[in-house]
């Protein structure tokens, strides 16, 4: 008796072993598939170099790739410089100075961000065109001749435009490490002798620069990404010409080789992005919310210009213009319209829920798993959102279309009955895009509310009998409830307002908002335009919220 105890015992001990081994695996595993989900179109995409078309190549290197390269480091260098010139001096007004008007500038300059860019610059086109009230005005005003004009569809007018929608990105960020630092450093180098320009430079400047870095890296992410805006301006990038590859000269495999090459700029970006945050430290030197420095006189009146100059160019003017326009075409209200949103809630229900789901899986295999694997899934797993949406509807065509091919095939030689293409063109190869692309969105919630979870609660849960299924329905997923319904809502937004993807993917009758406005747009209709782009500020405004208050804790 006194021998077989210990064997029970034992026994007891090795039952529970393999039943926490189960959801262990499922977790790891999981995690896992949830990285290669998001692997599978890059790889897809580089395979697209295994066959080379020479006389393709040598056509397009010898006609629009020099164009195209030469745009994109336009757009790009313009937008980084545009986005700094904004957004820093913004982020340190507002941080560490008082003005009037400080207290509404300080949340009302992160109102852009509800704006998609392709709206600004279709709004930016429609107002400054040569039958804009602006130049018509010009026209009428100054007494110059009817055919007088200029150009605004040029390398000015859409680095201009991005600036605008992008700087909150720099601005945010920059905010939040000059709020961090305090007053104490700046005023140390003030009582050493130092000019406020010097101490600015050679002090504050450099302890803000790791989240400068970041809102610029994010900024021009987004830049490399955008579709919509360019096209308006009919400035050719790579995501345009991915467009015209595909649907213009229906050639996917040399559209799937632009995006390659935009990958590459993508990935080239990001990892000297991370190499360099990974060396720099963010330094906290003082108490947040210190006491500013009161501007007076001049200083305070340029600081309040300056701050609702850009607010106003930025959004509030956008906003009155597509206000007017969406009032004057209110007639164009049809049922359309309603597939039209039942279409865009619908995708952007499906995808939040999807992403959701996923972020949890990975945020909590990262949290009780942390072994190599498990935090490389998760680096890939995130890294989705640095990814043009133009890039990886690519990839998943081509992904979807082979397994199609396959199973075709397959069932065509066992009944003989051809069942074509089941999965490309559907609905699923959009979810399938959009869960690469804001699977990243949803973690960054999921994972900090999962993070106030304190460790001692799940083993509380573990030691009363409760196994791990049962300990996540019944403890996390309450506690992370707020975190969940954050993470859902920013994913429903973003796919309302993603246009790339949709545009190349979405099966045929299931056209949206964003689709709708492109459609407009590239027809001129501006006014037109604007009941859609409407709808989408509305909603817009939903995230921005979140990160007001969000800013303000």
């Amino acid at each position: 008796m006194s021998g077989g105890a210990p064997a029970m015992v034992a026994e007891r001990r090795d039952k529970r072993t393999v039943g926490r081994q189960a959801p262990d695996r499922f977790w790891r595993w999981g995690s896992r598939l949830l990285a290669v989900s998001v692997l599978v179109p890059l790889a897809v995409i580089s395979a697209s170099w295994l066959t080379v078309d020479a006389a393709t190549w040598t056509h397009l290197a010898s006609t629009i790739l020099p164009q195209l390269l030469r745009n994109t480091v336009t757009l790009i260098v313009g937008v980084a410089v545009g986005t700094l010139l904004l957004g820093v001096p913004l982020a340190w007004l507002t941080s560490m100075c008082e003005f009037p008007g400080r207290r509404w500038l300080d949340w009302a300059l992160m109102l852009p961000f509800a704006l998609p860019a392709y709206v600004l610059a279709f709004v930016f086109v429609g107002v400054m065109d040569f039958a804009g009230p602006v130049q018509s005005a010009l026209r009428d005003g100054l007494g110059l001749p009817p055919t007088w004009s200029f150009e605004v569809r040029n390398s000015f007018g859409v680095i201009a435009v991005m600036t605008l929608v992008l700087y909150p990105y720099v601005y945010m960020l920059a905010r939040v490490s000059f709020l961090g630092q305090g007053q104490s450093a700046y005023e140390a180098a003030r009582s050493l002798g130092l000019g406020p320009w010097a101490a600015f430079f050679r002090v504050s400047l450099p302890m803000a620069r790791p989240g400068i870095i970041a809102g610029l890296s994010l900024a021009l992410m987004e830049a490399l990404a955008d579709f919509g805006a360019v096209a308006v301006f009919n400035y050719d990038t790579f995501t345009t010409a991915i467009y015209k590859a595909w649907f213009g000269f229906f050639d996917l495999h040399s559209a799937a080789q632009l995006a390659s090459i935009l990958l590459t700029l993508v990935l080239v970006a990001l990892v000297i992005e991370r190499r360099y945050r990974a060396r720099a430290r963010f330094t906290d030197s003082g108490r947040a919310g210190s006491r500013r420095m009161r501007l007076r006189g001049r200083q305070a009146a340029a600081a309040s210009l300056f701050g609702w100059s850009v607010f106003l160019l930025a959004f509030a003017a956008p906003a009155y213009h597509l206000s007017r326009w969406a009032a004057a075409s209110i007639g164009d209200l049809d049922g359309r319209y309603v597939d039209l949103f039942v279409h865009t809630l619908s995708l952007g229900a499906m995808a939040g829920v999807l992403t959701v789901v996923g972020a949890f899986v990975l945020a909590y295999a990262n949290r009780y798993h942390r072994d190599a694997s498990t935090a490389l899934s998760v680096r890939i797993g995130t890294l989705g959102y640095a990814l043009p949406g133009s890039v990886l509807a690519v990839g998943v065509m081509l992904s979807l279309t082979w397994i199609d091919n396959r199973v075709a095939d397959a069932i065509a030689w066992i009944t003989g009955t051809d069942i074509g293409l089941v999965m490309s063109g559907t609905v699923l190869a959009l979810l399938m895009a959009y869960f690469a692309r804001f699977l990243a969105v949803a973690y960054g919630p999921v994972d900090s509310s999962l993070e106030r979870i304190r460790p001692s609660i799940r083993d509380a849960a573990r030691s009363l009998g409760a196994g791990q299924w049962e300990t996540v329905r019944r403890v996390y997923l309450p506690m992370l409830r707020p975190g969940l319904l954050t993470a859902g809502l920013l994913v429903l937004v973003d796919v309302m307002k993603e246009m790339p993807a949709t545009l190349l993917l979405r099966p045929f009758g299931w056209d949206t908002l964003a689709v709708r406005i492109y459609e407009l747009t590239s027809e001129g209709e501006w006014e037109r335009a604007a009941l859609p782009a409407m709808a989408l500020l509305i909603v817009g405004l939903v995230p921005v919220i979140l990160l007001v208050r969000r800013s303000a804790r």
